[in-house]
This record gives structure tokens, sequence and C-alpha cells, in this order.
């Protein structure tokens, strides 16, 4: 009796959680529609852009996104590829309730979608699923199956890059996850810069970060990693491919094993 007593208590306890954060997400879109913010021009953003990377230059995360949130408020939004929620977290401790684009690929391992799920419902995050203008079904149709094989970069430019640049037309800054020791093509990624491909502000807090740090965050603040990254894949990308990693290996060379290819071409 005294287990299914504290069973049932455990229960309760998580469906008034589960009730109080949807009725805080629910009243932040409500404040959110009835205070819309105009987007600036593309010359006033980039300006910012400019004196944001001049005056803070190579400073921390958090630093960063204080002045990202100041400036930017609603209109920032992060991208995620749920490989963990530590981005999102962070984000959402200078602005709670940002809007977190999730490229749905069609593709996904079905742990990125778990730790999706798992983070928009026990974070302070509006998650915005992302999709391509064609199902998997009807891309298979009109490209044949598995394009993912015979032209990764169309399949990527189709399931992410461009629904990701129709998606970004409503916000003055993105936030991503971009870590310079992630491969050589990020070596050289600025904390804040201006992206001229999709006319807006992009902001790279986590660029010095290191993946000791990024853990070191998650455990400090509890939060969320796919689990897909404690067997054996330190890069999760879409299902098809993305393959396991040597112990000591390139962390990203599970991305596209076996072809000549190293970026999707969202930050490229």
């Amino acid at each position: 009796m005294a287990i299914e007593t504290a069973t049932t208590s455990t229960l309760s306890a998580g469906r008034l959680r589960a009730q109080q954060h949807a009725t805080e997400r629910a009243a932040h879109e409500q404040e959110r529609a009835a205070n819309p913010r105009a987007l600036r021009s593309h010359a006033e953003l980039k300006a910012l852009a400019e004196q944001g990377a001049s005056e803070l230059g190579e400073t921390d995360a958090e630093t960063v996104l204080a002045w990202a949130a100041t400036n930017f408020g609603t209109s920032l939004t992060v991208a995620c590829s749920m490989a963990d929620a530590v981005l999102p977290h962070l984000v959402a401790r200078f602005q709670p309730w940002v809007d977190v684009l999730f490229l749905d690929t069609g593709y996904h391992f079905s742990e990125t979608i778990g730790t999706r799920d798992a983070a928009e419902a026990t974070m302070q995050l509006t998650i915005v699923d992302v999709t391509p203008k064609l199902s998997v079904a009807e891309q298979d149709a009109a490209y044949g199956e598995r394009l993912y094989e015979r032209d990764p970069t169309a399949c990527c430019a189709m399931r992410k890059v461009e629904p990701l640049s129709r998606s970004l037309g409503g916000y003055e800054a993105w936030v991503t996850g971009v870590r310079r020791d992630e491969a050589p093509t990020r070596a050289n990624t600025p904390l804040i810069t201006w992206d001229d491909k999709n006319g807006l502000v992009k902001i790279n807090p986590l660029a010095a970060w290191s993946f000791d740090d990024l853990t070191a965050y998650a455990d400090e603040y509890d939060v969320l990693l796919n689990p897909l990254l404690s067997d054996g894949y330190p890069s999760i990308g879409c299902a098809p491919c993305t393959k396991r990693v040597a112990p000591g290996e390139d962390p990203r060379s599970g991305r596209w094993a076996g072809l000549d290819k190293i970026e999707c071409g969202l930050h490229v």
C-alpha cells in the first residue's frame, strides 16, 4: 500500500508539473502575440553584429547570450539537432521560451526524437519542427530511394538547408552550437557574425568550447544528452548517414562515412 501511495503521489506531481509547464508556455505565447516585434533592416542588423563582435571580442558564452537576449529578445531563435539540449538550455537562461528550430528531416534516430520530446516537456523552450517540402516518400518518388547515398548534398539541401533558410525568415538572429574543435572547416568560427546567406545575425556562443566543456555543463545543470553520445556517436545526424566512431577518431568521421562530404551545408 505504501508503494502504491508513493507511486500515485509521484504521478500526480508529474502531471501537475506538466500542466504548469503548459500553462507557462501558453502565457508566453499570448504575451508574444500581443507584443509583436518589427524586424529591423539587414543594414541595421549587420551593423549590430559588427558592433557586438567588436565590443565583446573573445568572451564566454553567457556574456554572448546576455547580449543576444538584450538585443533580439523574441526575434532570437536557436537551431538544434538534439544531439544534446545544452545549447537550448543555455539560451533559455537568458531568453525563456526561446523558439528552438528542430530540423525534422524524416531520417532521425528514435533517440534524437526522444531527446527533442523530453526537452520540450521539461525545459523552458518552444520547439518548432521544421520540415522539408517533400516527405521522405514523396522525395523517393521524385528522385529515387536512398538519395542520401547517391547525392547526399542534394538530400541535405532539400531536407535541411532549404527548410531552415525558409524558417529563419521570421527572425533577426539565430544561435547555433557550432564548435571550432569539431572540424577544420569550423576552426575559425566567430562568436558573432553577419550571416549573409540567410540575412540575419549568426551567434555561435559555444565556438570555443570542447566536447568536455559541453558534457561538464550538462552534468552541472542536469541537462539532457542524446543517449547515442555515449554509444559511439559523438556527432549525430540522420540515421542513414551517421555511423559509430572508434575511440580517438575524428568525432565527425562518422558523418557521411565513406563519402566526399563533411558538412551538410547549413554552416558554409
